[in-house]
């Protein structure tokens, strides 16, 4: 899963993408303070080794 988190005057927004290419898409759309985060988790073997 991956995170956009974007801040802005009084605001903070985020949007949640289920592949890498989605949200890098996204993220060089989006203007502003912003944050590209992956969240990994430890039960998900599919990424693990």
């Amino acid at each position: 899963m991956w995170i956009i988190t974007v801040h802005s005057k009084n605001n903070l927004n985020m949007f949640e993408f289920d592949t890498e290419k989605e949200a890098m898409e996204t993220f060089e759309k989006i203007r502003g303070c912003k944050i590209l985060t992956e969240v990994v988790y430890f039960n998900d073997y599919g990424l693990v080794g």
